[in-house]
């Protein structure tokens, strides 16, 4: 998975609105942040074959042309939504301190959307764009810690930029010999991006990569004033869905087990206190 430009004018006043409010809280966030409370490996030097440019303008072709389909399809909630307005909430709260875990999320323009669909899924893609299908809202009767749990998951991926990564490791074999000719002048590294940019959320993420996302996601989480404790019950009740079809797709870039409950309960104590520092703050 983890996997709106010709817009009619209503809509993108209130999208606009909500992207104004983004920004002016990332910039009210940037006040002396806590250090990182959990632990992370260094980003991969893979990322360095594809450029972040590169990658986010592939997403943002991509992005439209998926909410385009979805209303086309009548199934891409309108802005006054409760579920989307939720969401939306959610994400005020977190973005402000994405740009901590990586500095181009302050000019990132996001956005949040809901799909109608029985699947289990949601995804951000890289520079900040951001979906839910409705089946993972209301098959897992997600409360918004564990809504919130799920939005700073995958806003990790994008963060970490773990998308350029996958893309950076297929460029490197497809490439061989010739990538060092080709990465002299960066070559056809633009054009094999937007080839590939219709992979974007077909990417299947390494382990390490969904570990380092729960973690990442925790913390954000945490830092927005949702408890910690929630990943962990989020990810039961993952597992108890993993045996339905619906909920296939995202399971399987995304398996739960009692391993990643132990890893989230482990480090729901490094979190505590910032969001008890939020709490007392928000």
């Amino acid at each position: 998975m983890c996997k709106l430009c010709d817009l009619k004018t209503g809509i993108w006043s209130s999208r606009r609105a909500f992207l104004r409010v983004a920004g002016a809280s990332v910039s009210a966030s940037a006040m002396a942040p806590v250090l990182a409370q959990v632990e992370v490996g260094k980003s991969s030097q893979f990322r360095k074959l594809v450029s972040a440019d590169q990658i986010e303008a592939a997403a943002l072709q991509q992005y439209p042309q998926m909410m385009e389909q979805a209303r086309a399809q009548r199934a891409l909630a309108p802005d006054n939504h409760p579920q989307l307005q939720r969401l939306r909430g959610i994400a005020q709260r977190i973005i402000p301190h994405t740009a901590q875990w990586n500095s181009r999320a302050k000019q990132w323009r996001w956005e949040v959307n809901l799909i109608a669909s029985k699947q289990i899924n949601a995804f951000c893609m890289p520079g900040g764009k951001i979906a839910f299908y409705t089946g993972i809202l209301d098959q897992l009767q997600l409360t918004d810690d564990e809504a919130a749990m799920v939005m700073g998951h995958e806003m990790a991926h994008a963060l970490r930029e773990h998308a350029r990564e996958r893309l950076g490791k297929t460029q490197a074999t497809n490439l061989g010999l010739s990538l060092g000719a080709q990465l002299l002048g960066l070559g056809d590294l633009g054009n094999v991006v937007a080839r590939l940019g219709t992979q974007l959320l077909s990417l299947k993420f390494s382990r390490e990569d969904e570990s380092e996302a729960d973690l990442v996601g925790l913390e954000l989480a945490a830092r927005a004033a949702y408890p910690p404790q929630a990943g962990a019950t989020l990810w039961r009740k993952m597992a108890k869905a993993s045996g339905g079809a619906n909920s296939a797709n995202f399971l399987s870039t995304h398996p739960s087990g009692p391993d990643r409950v132990r890893v989230l309960e482990s480090n729901a104590p490094r979190v505590q206190g910032l969001y008890e520092q939020a709490r007392r703050t928000g």
